[in-house]
């Protein structure tokens, strides 16, 4: 299983930069971040079960914590942080990228869903 050598957060970009030990380096957009977190709260607790998450182009990561020597918990700005990003979860995402946006833009068509937050009503 390859390892990450650096995690680096550009904040500004809203960006997770992973470089693994094999010389795979990902840059994962906050947003897929959230949309794929590992959390219960999206995949579920069985097959089938995965949640599309709505609304969130904004996204941004406030912050990133080690956990133990294995993954990472990332802090989203939305209060979302109950995913643990394991090292193989992470570079899933980065091989995977293009299919897994491609199907989650798809499940968003095809439920009448925008990845733009809902509006705010006029006060």
């Amino acid at each position: 299983m390859p390892t990450p050598i650096e995690i680096r957060l550009r904040r500004a970009e809203k960006v997770l930069e992973v470089a693994f030990d094999d010389g795979a380096r990902f840059a994962l957009p906050a947003e897929y971040l959230r949309v794929e977190s590992p959390s219960a709260e999206v995949q579920g607790h069985g097959p089938g079960q995965k949640a599309i998450v709505a609304g969130r182009r904004h996204v941004g990561i406030l912050g990133v914590e080690p956990v133990g020597n294995y993954a990472i918990r990332i802090r989203f700005d939305d209060l979302h942080d109950t995913g643990i990003y394991s090292w193989d979860y992470l570079y899933r995402l980065g091989v995977e990228h293009a299919e897994r946006w491609a199907r989650y833009q798809a499940e968003l068509a095809a439920r009448g869903l925008s990845r733009d937050p809902p509006a705010r009503g006029k006060a």
